[in-house]
């Protein structure tokens, strides 16, 4: 973090360089130490300050300053800086429009000249000051910041691109917030124009930074807070991302944002020994298994790893894990292991075909390079199902989300949120929402949770008592212009239809397979899951294309070397815990196979 600033301003060349060398002196190991010869140019160094979300903790004015004298000074800098110490720095004659000044500018000490010996006459007061600034001083977040609005689907893809690659963020809100205005219209400016700059703009700063005789060359300042506020920026040209170095990029591709943190998009290699397409846990696990055992191994993952389970809020049924343990977490961890035996792994980054050339197996990627391998697994999971109701596609992100969105809990204080599904998914995604929603409401086809839940979620959610069940029900409709509004609610029981008021829809329904990169290469069966193991022998016929002289392994597909883990196989059991269980087996598999090719 950049050290919080101390500024002293003076007309005067010898007294400023003074003031400089004796702050410099005593406090430059915790902080910087700027000076500024005019009002005019300490607050276009203030603007810029601001715009660095640099602290500032003490300003050192003098009174009498042409143009603009010290208190004048103090009363338009408070804005900017209102927790700052403000110290005026007067002759004895200024003595009494000093003590007004403690009232009108919240002037927090005065100095009379001289301040010799400063050990006796200024460092005591000031070392008082900055005690009780540091006392209260909040650190600024220095991480990545998105600006958006929560009914843009484009700031949701960011927001959760982020939230799934566990880096933190500040989200800024344009609607409700006035620095998000000010930094998205920066941002335009930065473009080429776009936004006009903000009435009141501060000039150019021409402070002089600790140590140089140059004045300050940033530019681009903040406008002053009451000057007739930021500008009007489209929300079309949102959102815009804010990283740490000061840079920024508007309306980011998932590509680029995985450039900028530094994401690896990239094989490094042309041939591996193992390959595994998706970075579930399923995945990650014969990663962890492949790699510890000697294989040279790559993860393609599309989105995150930790797949579909690492949007999980808490998963408590986990093997070693007596308290639980959230997907994110989870992921965490497995990528932490799969890391520390050199596992490469690619995201985002996709597999869009698959070909054979025997002993290799071929996979294409979604940029137009392609990799190669002896021993393939396939562990891409599963997506929630579409929703199949008119004008949904047009509300999804702005309201309607795929999963748990965790990203949207804290958006959803005080709301009415609607779930649909009744699998251990939307039990889990329920208690997490209701931290924060004033009520949720689980929309559910069956008679009964306990069909597709664990017993320890159903009575979870049995005890959470802004949790609401409903049975028999599902969404016949949406609603809303720029974002959801309203749902229409059917009851199959009865045949009612009521339409409710909401803002957050959450889908948790089926299943379906990624696997349309895999068609004519590999069997699936009717619903796109990948056939394996017995599943492939028809009245004793292995299946076409089979040219090894062996039996298809447990959960090798109709292609030899290349094998399925998790819940993409057909008669998959759904839970996070076979789907590490087949990621691992999968790995004896593919050594046997490879020994065959020796």
């Amino acid at each position: 973090m950049a050290k919080p600033v101390l500024i002293t301003v003076d007309d005067d060349p010898e007294v400023l360089r003074a003031l400089e060398r004796d702050l410099r002196q005593q406090y430059s190991e915790r902080f910087r130490v700027m000076r500024a010869n005019s009002g005019a140019s300490a607050l276009g160094a203030l603007h810029q300050l601001v715009e660095r979300r640099t602290a500032v903790a003490l300003m050192l004015v003098d009174q009498r300053m042409p143009q603009m004298s010290g208190v004048e000074l103090l009363e338009q800098a408070q804005p900017l800086f209102p927790d700052a110490k403000r110290v005026l720095l007067t002759a004895y004659a200024d003595t009494d429009a000093a003590i007004r000044a403690i009232n009108s500018a919240h002037v927090d000490y005065y100095l009379l000249k001289p301040w010799d010996p400063p050990a006796d006459r200024l460092y005591p007061v000031l070392d008082d000051l900055l005690d009780d600034w540091l006392a209260s001083f909040r650190p600024p977040f220095e991480g990545v910041r998105v600006v958006g609005h929560r009914w843009s689907p484009k700031s949701f893809e960011v927001r959760d691109f982020l939230a799934r690659h566990h880096v933190p963020y500040l989200w800024l809100d344009v609607e409700t917030d006035a620095e998000a205005r000010r930094l998205a219209a920066q941002a335009m400016r930065a473009e080429g124009g776009e936004a006009a700059a903000a009435p009141g703009t501060a000039p150019a700063a021409a402070a002089v930074p600790e140590g140089t005789g140059a004045a300050a060359q940033d530019g681009g300042t903040a406008s002053a807070p009451g000057n007739g506020g930021p500008p009007f920026v489209p929300a079309g040209r949102l959102p815009v991302v804010f990283f740490a170095e000061g840079n920024s990029l508007v309306e980011p591709t998932r590509a680029e944002l995985a450039e900028r943190l530094g994401l690896r998009t990239r094989a490094e290699s042309r041939f591996y020994d193992l390959i595994i397409v998706g970075g579930g846990p399923a995945g990650l696990a014969a990663a962890v298994y492949g790699a510890s055992e000697g294989l040279r191994t790559l993860i393609v993952e599309r989105d995150a790893a930790g797949g579909q389970a690492g949007t999980s809020s808490r998963i408590e049924n986990y093997l070693g894990f007596p308290a639980g343990l959230s997907g994110a977490e989870l992921a965490r961890r497995a990528v932490a292991q799969a890391e520390r035996f050199g596992v490469e792994i690619l995201n985002p980054q996709e597999a869009t075909g698959l070909r054979r050339e025997d002993p290799y197996r071929i996979v294409t990627l979604s940029d137009g390079s392609e990799v190669s391998c002896h021993a393939l697994v396939v562990a891409t999971g599963v997506s929630y199902r579409k929703l199949a109701v008119p004008g949904i596609d047009r509300l999804t992100d702005a309201g309607v989300y795929y999963g748990a969105a965790m990203t949207e809990a804290m958006a959803c204080k005080g709301e009415d949120v609607y779930l649909v599904g009744g699998a251990n998914s939307a039990g889990q995604a329920a208690m997490y929402f209701a931290r924060y929603a004033r009520r949720v409401v689980m929309l559910v086809r069956g008679d009964s949770l306990f069909k597709g839940m664990s017993r320890y979620l159903v009575d979870q959610i049995s005890q959470t008592p802004n949790i609401e069940v409903r049975l028999h029900a599902s969404v016949a409709g949406v609603h809303g212009g720029e974002h959801l509004e309203a749902i229409d609610v059917a009851d199959a029981s009865s045949g009612a239809v009521e339409t409710v008021p909401t803002r957050s829809l959450f889908i948790f329904i089926g299943a379906e397979p990624r696997t349309a990169w895999l068609a004519d290469v590999v069997e699936r069966d009717a619903h796109g899951f990948l056939l394996a193991g017995s599943d492939l022998v028809r009245d004793g016929k292995l299946p076409a294309g089979w040219n090894v002289e062996r039996q298809p392994f447990l959960l090798e597909t109709s292609v030899p070397g290349v094998f399925v883990a998790g819940d993409v196989r057909h008669g998959s059991i759904k839970r996070v815990a076979s789907g590490v269980g087949e990621g691992s087996i999968t790995v004896s598999f593919v050594h046997q196979h490879l020994a065959h090719l020796l």
